[in-house]
C-alpha cells in the first residue's frame, strides 16, 4: 500500500496512490509504503529517484546499516516500533529514508503509532511544517504509546497480585498467573528495547545537525520522556519477579501439603505393620495366639498404634 502525505492548510491530507500518474500529480513531504510491491517501488524510483532494496527492512542488519547518511545527501534510519495487541507483542522494523525534504517510511505492517499521528495530524493544525517534524513527531507518539503500554502492565500486574496475595492459589490458578506475569514480563522487555531504539534515533539525529533549533528542543524533550520511562520498566521488573517468587513459592507450598500426607500415611503405618509381622511369624511358643482372645487384641493393638500417630500430630498441629 502507497500512501502519500501533502500539506493543505497547516494539515497533512493523506492520499492513497494506486497508479504512477497518481503519484507524479502530488507533492508530498512523506510517502508511507507498507508492504510495498514491486511496482510501487518502482513508481516511487521513477518518480524520486530512490531505489527502495529488498532488505530495508530485514532484521539481521548489522548495527552500523541502522544509522547512516549517503554521499548524496540521503539519511537512513532503522528503527523498531512497538505493537501492543490482544494476540502478542511484537517490535516491528520501519525503514526512513529522508531525502530532499520528503520523508519515506518503508515497512510491512500497519501500526498503531502511525495511525495515531495521522490522527492528529488532521485534527491539529501547523502540528507538522516539513519531513522532519513527521519523523520527530512519530518518535513522539512512539514514546506517548510506550508509556500506554506500561499503564497496561500496572493494570495486569495489579490483576495478578489481587489473585495471588488475596486468596488461596491452587495450582490451576498459579498457571494462568504465571502465564500472564511471563506476557507482561515480555512485552515490559519489547518496550525497554523499543525505548533505547528510539533514543538512539533521535541522538543521531541532533548528532547529525539536521534539525533547526525548534527540532533540537524537541528532540530533547521527547529524550527526557524517555529517560522518565526507565524507572518505571525497572520497577515492573522487580515488581514481576516478586509476583513469581511468590507464585513458585505457592506451588511449593502446595507440593509440601502433598508429601506431608504421604510422609503422615507411612508413619503412621509403620506400627502396625511392625505388629501384624510380629503375630504372622506364627512362633511356636506365643501362648496368647491359642487364647481366644488372641488375634482381636493384636488387631486392637494395630487399631491403637495407628491412632496413637495421628493424635500425636494433630496435637503438634502438622495436620493442618
Amino acid at each position: 500500500m502507497l500512501n502519500v502525505f501533502t500539506l493543505v492548510n497547516g494539515r497533512l491530507f493523506q492520499e492513497e496512490i494506486e497508479s504512477a500518474d497518481g503519484l507524479a500529480a502530488v507533492r508530498p513531504i512523506w510517502v508511507d509504503l507498507e508492504a510495498p510491491t514491486p511496482q510501487e517501488k518502482q513508481w516511487i524510483a521513477a518518480r524520486f529517484s530512490l531505489a527502495i532494496p529488498e532488505d530495508i527492512v530485514d532484521e539481521d542488519l548489522e548495527e552500523s546499516a541502522r544509522f547512516y547518511e549517503e554521499d548524496n545527501g540521503e539519511l537512513h534510519i532503522r528503527s523498531d516500533f512497538l505493537i501492543d495487541d490482544d494476540a502478542t507483542s511484537r517490535n516491528v522494523r520501519v525503514a526512513f529514508v529522508l531525502k530532499s525534504g520528503v520523508l519515506y517510511s518503508v515497512h510491512a505492517e500497519d501500526l498503531p503509532v502511525f495511525r495515531l499521528l495521522r490522527m492528529r495530524a488532521r485534527r491539529i493544525p501547523a502540528l507538522i511544517e516539513d519531513a522532519k517534524d513527521v519523523l520527530l513527531k512519530l518518535y513522539d507518539a512512539d514514546a506517548e504509546y510506550s508509556a500506554d503500554a506500561l499503564e497496561g502492565i500496572y493494570d495486569s500486574l495489579e490483576l495478578v497480585g489481587n489473585g495471588v496475595l488475596k486468596q488461596e492459589v491452587d495450582d490451576k490458578a498459579a498457571a494462568a498467573a504465571l502465564a500472564a506475569i511471563a506476557r507482561q514480563e515480555d512485552l515490559n522487555g519489547r518496550i525497554r528495547r523499543n525505548v533505547m531504539d528510539t533514543r538512539r534515533a533521535l541522538s543521531f539525529m541532533m548528532r547529525s545537525r539536521m534539525l533547526n533549533a525548534d527540532q533540537f528542543e524537541e528532540a530533547r524533550q521527547i529524550l527526557r520522556d524517555i529517560d522518565s520511562l526507565d524507572s518505571h520498566t525497572a520497577f515492573l521488573f522487580d515488581k514481576i519477579n516478586f509476583l513469581m517468587d511468590a507464585i513458585v513459592g505457592f506451588i511449593n507450598i502446595n507440593q509440601n501439603k502433598i508429601i506431608k500426607i504421604f510422609s503422615v500415611a507411612s508413619v503412621a503405618l509403620l506400627p502396625p505393620t511392625l505388629i501384624a509381622s510380629i503375630y504372622g511369624m506364627n512362633f511356636r511358643f506365643m501362648p496368647e495366639i491359642g487364647q481366644p482372645w488372641g488375634y482381636p487384641m493384636a488387631l486392637a493393638l494395630m487399631a491403637a498404634s495407628v491412632a496413637a500417630p495421628f493424635i500425636y500430630f494433630r496435637r503438634k498441629g502438622w495436620l493442618r
